[in-house]
């Protein structure tokens, strides 16, 4: 399963590719080209012939954009790529910190007096053309083809393969239930959806569109009579026919937009994640067009007792292949012979020893030493390093099963670690405790609770630059909206919705820290007294030890240590009747109390 992960382009290919492209726009009377990471789903992830970013620049990142001008090109990246965007770039592209420096801002300072900005209505949201025409008065945005399609000869084609049915057994509800359920709450004729994932979850279906994450690459028109037309490459609906049932009428993609032309009345769109062609086409066909969230996305993040019990599974199973996979790498690592290919190999041999794994949930970030600071490090042949005694390495990995979706990560001292090394190690798991404790009222989003993860780090000056927490997918994709626990994330978190966990620490050069468990939003257990608020509360799903080597007890109140105790005792009695008897006999070290 595992492919070592090698650039679509690479620094040497970006100038002549950049040129190519300059070369189109001047052809085009076009001064500014914008080239998303986004594909016309909006996901985070893309299919390679969407890979147009990486493909251009080199930059791999999930996240970011390039503005191509005759002079200059942007490439704007957030805190995760920072490092990561240096080493895949030319000197044609400049690296611009983003978020703190917006598109907005940056284009007038490199062209005062303006120009014509072009873009491919399919990739960017209503809402981000709304807010540049607003805020860039001085440029004529317009749409165009895309001009990096136009000169990227060799680009791969669409994915073809066929969609699957989700069992009962596993969504915990039938799509028509939850048609029905949806639409009746709909006050708009219809509602159009544009992401993969809420068509997957709306209608109980899987695909392999895009690698790592099971969603259907797809569009949807949901009636307020419970209807749905759904879009989709031809022959990829043939074997769910039956599954979808006469209410759900299949069409091909190019049949979208005539189909948008064909609305009347009232049609919701999510200005966040609709292509702003799909708001375009429905305004010229005279629609009255609203403004709303897409209708799946909180009824998807809200997971039902069967979804929940599935993910619980999932995580058992998942841990009993983490927990073998650390008992082998404390036994190989010492020898000296591993490199980061080789641990990569190895976890993902051990998940799929499970007869359960239908994939991994992403490309596994497994960096040693200086690699580990590089946040979303996917290795490579050229990268590949030895793990060696003295440094921490960095392993971040998922699964992805029938019956849920599983991201976990563990930093594991190789021989003895520095008390540097322990002090910022124990303040992270500080922070990730801080949140797997917390109890807070109705209506708190995640960005009232992002600070608890980073107090311990603030305290000694340090932090990190990514969010603490993401939502999950159930057997979907590993990173799923709206739910979070970041500065940026006001969603009220609700019971059922799962998140991540993961507070982390990374000094440039040197090591990277990052622990990270899944957890399920719960209804917290009542409390005496009459003042006493309806609470919520986190329960753990990730249940593998973390490395005590690494813990300074010292720094840990009484109550951090009787919680790491108490976890690594439910952990061991979770998983020992699992596991042979020589895994067994590690895992009751690890999980020794402190």
């Amino acid at each position: 399963m595992f492919q070592s992960f090698e650039a679509s382009s690479s620094p040497e290919q970006g100038p002549p590719r950049l040129a190519s492209l300059r070369a189109l726009m001047a052809q085009r009377g076009v001064d500014v080209f914008l080239v998303p990471r986004a594909d016309a789903h909006q996901g985070e992830y893309v299919a390679p012939r969407d890979a147009r970013l990486e493909w251009l620049t080199g930059f791999s990142g999930s996240a970011g954009f390039c503005a191509v001008l005759s002079d200059v090109a942007g490439v704007f990246i957030d805190g995760r790529y920072r490092v990561q965007v240096r080493a895949q770039v030319a000197d044609d592209f400049t690296p611009v910190h983003w978020p703190e420096t917006q598109l907005a801002d940056w284009l007038p300072a490199q062209r005062p007096n303006g120009g014509k900005l072009a873009y491919d209505p399919w990739l960017h949201t209503v809402s981000e053309i709304a807010g540049l025409r607003e805020k860039l008065s001085g440029f004529e945005l317009v749409t165009t083809d895309n001009l990096v399609d136009a000169i990227w000869a060799d680009q791969p084609a669409a994915p073809s393969a066929p969609f699957t049915a989700h069992a009962l057994e596993h969504a915990g509800e039938a799509h028509d239930a939850k048609r029905a359920r949806l639409s009746a709450a709909l006050k708009e004729t219809a509602a159009v959806l544009t992401l993969p994932d809420s068509i997957a979850w709306l209608l109980n279906i899987r695909g392999t569109d895009i690698a790592r994450n099971p969603v259907p690459q797809a569009f949807a028109i949901l009636h307020q009579s419970g209807r749905v037309d759904l879009f989709a490459g031809a022959g990829k609906t043939a074997e769910i026919a039956d599954h979808l049932g006469p209410d759900v009428t299949v069409h091909d993609f190019g049949d979208f937009i005539p189909a948008l032309t064909s609305l009347q009345g009232k049609v919701l769109i999510d200005t966040r994640t609709c292509p702003d062609i799909v708001a375009s086409t429905l305004k010229e066909a005279g629609c009255d067009v609203v403004q709303g969230q897409d209708p799946c996305i909180l009824p998807k993040a809200c997971k039902n007792p069967t979804e929940i019990a599935g993910s619980k599974a999932a995580h058992a199973r998942d841990a009993v292949a983490m927990v073998q996979f650390l008992s082998w790498l404390d036994t190989e690592a010492p020898k000296g012979a591993l490199t980061e290919i080789d641990v990569v190999k190895a976890l993902e041999g051990f998940r799929t020893q499970t007869n359960a794994l239908r994939d991994i949930s992403f490309e596994t970030i497994c960096g040693s030493g200086p690699n580990g600071a590089i946040v979303h490090y996917r290795v490579s042949e050229k990268t590949n390093r030895p793990v060696q005694i003295g440094e921490l390495l960095l392993v971040d990995s998922g699964g992805q099963y029938i019956d849920g979706t599983t991201d976990i990560t563990r930093t594991i001292a190789i021989g003895t670690p520095t008390e540097e090394q322990r002090a910022c190690y124990t303040r992270v798991l500080q922070g990730m405790i801080a949140i797997s404790r917390i109890r807070f009222p109705q209506g708190v989003g995640g960005q009232h609770l992002d600070a608890l993860a980073r107090a311990p780090l603030w305290m000694a000056g340090m932090d990190y630059d990514h969010g603490t927490g993401h939502g999950v997918g159930s057997y979907l994709s590993v990173h799923e909206g709206p739910q979070g626990i970041s500065r940026r994330s006001e969603v009220a978190l609700k019971a059922g919705m799962i998140l991540s966990n993961e507070p982390g620490y990374y000094r440039e050069g040197a090591f990277g820290i990052r622990i990270e468990n899944l957890i399920v939003t719960v209804d917290a257990p009542a409390l005496s007294g009459a003042d006493a608020r309806e609470m919520l509360s986190f329960e753990t799903l990730t249940y593998v030890p973390f490395d005590r080597r690494l813990i300074d007890a010292d720094l840990l109140t009484h109550a951090e240590r009787d919680w790491i105790d108490r976890y690594h005792s439910d952990t061991f009695a979770l998983l020992a009747p699992r596991l042979d008897t020589q895994t067994q006999d590690w895992l009751a070290k690890a999980c020794a109390p402190l």
